[in-house]
């Protein structure tokens, strides 16, 4: 851009003001993937053979004892069909700044519309801002806001969530609300309730808990049993008191919610042992064959008051409510594993699953299997050649083969036939013992809007490393800016370059835009259900990000050309219009600072694979990164048996901030 101005002093000025504010760019701007260190704190879902990770803090490359957490602010997918070096070759998506990115929140998927929506979480720059429903828009690539009413909804964080295809729905039970994730809010507040959000309706409601406790930082898994499938819930912690004084959640303390019915139960786990208490572990499960055992594999997580966490893998198997120990036991010849917490698991096929990121308790510099964007694999049946539990990923195996840590317990053999099909003490209640009698089959829901086939197995021509079209790489350097320093000299830089755009425009009638670039959408015909409406060609404009609200329910196919956009008549009724850049009355997101974590970090060594070179390490202190913050410690007077204060630490170790 060249500076016009009849001031040379001026002219002067405003270049050195460019040199410093491109110089802050290039320091701050980074590589999702070629600079990646280590991601934690984030949320991801699977659509379609592709893994979307999205939000979360990230750490840099190289690691040191000073490095801090910043807010992530890219939308990643890996490829399930795109090996690299044993794990799914992982792209970055455009994301404008106008998107939030938080920690600590849920992707709630729509496989059947190609849709991904972002509930919850907090911001790392302590600015949250009033909750929309963001959503990613696969077949579009875009990100938009829904039209759905959310005046009564507000944004938790660190709640659990899942999404239940066959129902069209998003689930979320508990979690917390904070100044990071509502503006305004003062108090730190736990939840008890559930949030649902009836994907189909386009509609938020508020569903009760299984008790009036307060909950968070457990997990939530969907099996697809009884009447209309089940919901499980275990782990975190719980505040029974009405006060800042925290309990965990027992590991055998089971809740479990019927869809269908619409009731809470409980029932007690058991087994020859039970996991430690913790919260921030990740979980996903697969069943047997014949049904007869659905299994629940855990795994890590952080300690609950004192501690360094956790990282081992637990079984819980249903309906036998059975806790067995799958790593490390005796067979692996492993001593403890390194505490891993604030990550995520993604169960592919019933078969396999991908653990990924997380942060570690204990001190090291060393990064998390970067060469593979911190990715773990954990064989649920073995089924590699060398019968390993941690193996690489292998997108031929689509078949769960029950392992013999399991039917050692429960009886049986790989493909079901278990014979411990109820608690050792009991059902809690006989309609859940009937209900897991019953095995359920979801259905399969028809689009309700234009989803293009395509005959392209390829990844996106971009690079692994490249951000996309060419307007998509201006909003990720901008929102790269960070730093106090480089926001007032981008302030200084802006309000410059305003001025000379305005004496130039004196002489001046007429101006270039830049349209969007077309993109195509790669996902394979197999994976791909077109819908009643007929097809249209793959590839086609992308729209940029805009605030027009709208609902991907009903929308119509996509265009040909133009840059596309929806609104709504009065009625409510979805309308279309093609809007081009110089357009009067056309939109652009408002601008927002890329958020950095004012949070500090502490790190750990190695990954799961790694167990059997690793070194003892001396106790540390939790790390910083942590939710909730700030409760009091326990109080020196008796408490309560198997009560806790919440982070102690930070009585006397205020998280620090991030450079600001």
């Amino acid at each position: 851009m060249e500076l016009v101005s009849t001031n040379p002093g001026s002219t002067m000025m405003l270049r050195f003001i460019a040199l410093l504010v491109l110089a802050s760019i290039s320091t701050a701007q980074k590589d999702p993937l070629k600079d990646f260190c280590r991601l934690h704190s984030h949320q991801t879902t699977i659509v379609d053979r592709r893994l979307y990770i999205d939000g979360g803090l990230v750490n840099w490359s190289p690691l040191s004892a000073d490095s801090l957490n910043y807010t992530s602010t890219w939308l990643r997918y890996g490829n399930l069909d795109e090996d690299h070096e044993g794990f799914p070759q992982q792209y970055t998506l455009a994301k404008n700044n106008s998107v939030p990115s938080v920690h600590g929140g849920v992707l709630w998927s729509d496989a059947t519309n190609k849709v991904v929506y972002m509930y919850g979480g907090e911001y790392g720059n302590d600015k949250p801002e009033d909750f929309r429903l963001w959503f990613y828009d696969i077949v579009y690539d875009t990100w938009n806001v829904s039209n759905a009413s959310t005046t009564d909804i507000r944004r938790a964080s660190w709640g659990a969530g899942v999404a239940v295809q066959d129902k069209g729905r998003g689930y979320y039970y508990g979690g917390w609300l904070t100044n990071s994730s509502v503006p305004g809010y003062h108090s730190r507040t736990p939840l008890k309730n559930m949030l649902v959000y009836d994907i189909v309706a386009n509609s938020f409601r508020n569903q009760t808990g299984p008790d009036d406790t307060p909950r968070a930082e457990g997990v939530m898994i969907y099996l697809p049993v009884g009447d209309g499938g089940f919901l499980v819930y275990f782990g975190g912690i719980q505040f029974p008191y009405g006060n800042d004084t925290v309990a965990a959640l027992p590991m055998d303390e089971i809740y479990l919610y019927d869809i269908a019915n619409d009731v809470w139960y409980k029932q007690t786990a058991s087994g020859d042992e039970i996991p430690g208490d913790r919260r921030r572990f990740c979980a996903g499960a697969a069943w047997a064959d014949d049904r007869s055992s659905y299994n629940i594999y855990l795994y890590g997580g952080a300690s609950v008051g004192n501690g360094t966490g956790y990282g081992d893998v637990w079984i819980l198997s249903l309906p036998s409510f059975t806790w067995i120990k799958f790593y490390p036991t005796e067979e692996d010849g492993f001593g403890d594993p390194f505490p891993h917490h604030s990550l995520t698991c993604d169960v592919i096929e019933n078969s396999q699953m991908i653990v990924m990121g997380g942060t570690f308790p204990n001190h090291t510099t060393e990064c998390d299997v970067a060469d593979v964007y911190a990715q773990h694999g954990l064989d649920l049946g073995k089924a590699n050649t060398e019968g390993a539990k941690w193996a690489k990923f292998n997108p031929n195996v689509t078949q769960y083969r029950v392992p013999t840590e399991i039917a050692r317990s429960i009886g049986g053999e790989a493909t079901g036939g278990a014979t411990v099909l109820a608690p050792t003490g009991g059902w809690a209640h006989r309609d859940l013992q009937g209900e897991f009698q019953r095995h359920y089959t979801p259905t399969t829901r028809t689009p309700t809007r234009y989803i293009p086939t395509s005959t392209t197995t390829t990844a996106p021509t971009t690079s692994p490393t490249s951000i996309g079209s060419k307007s998509n790489k201006k909003t990720i350097i901008a929102s790269a800016v960070g730093g106090g320093v480089g926001a007032l000299l981008l302030v200084a830089l802006v309000a410059g370059i305003c001025l000379c755009l305005r004496r130039r425009r004196r002489n001046q009638t007429q101006g270039s835009t830049e349209l969007p670039a077309p993109h195509t959408y790669p996902n394979s015909s197999a994976n791909i259900n077109a819908s009643p409406v007929s097809q249209q060609q793959s590839s086609f404009i992308s729209p940029s990000v805009t605030q027009y609200t709208f609902t991907p329910q009903g929308s119509p196919p996509p265009p040909t050309d133009g840059t596309w956009s929806h609104q709504f008549d009065k009625e409510g009724r979805t309308t279309s219009q093609y809007f081009s850049q110089g357009v009067p009355g056309s939109q652009s997101p408002p601008s927002r600072a890329s958020p950095v974590a004012q949070y500090g970090y502490d790190r750990s060594r190695g990954s799961p694979v790694e167990i059997a070179d690793a070194r003892p390490t001396p106790f540390q202190e939790m790390p910083n990164v942590r939710s909730p913050l700030g409760f009091a410690p326990i109080p020196e007077q008796p408490q309560p048996p198997d009560i806790v204060g919440i982070d102690p630490y930070f009585s006397q170790h205020p998280p620090r901030g991030a450079g600001t």
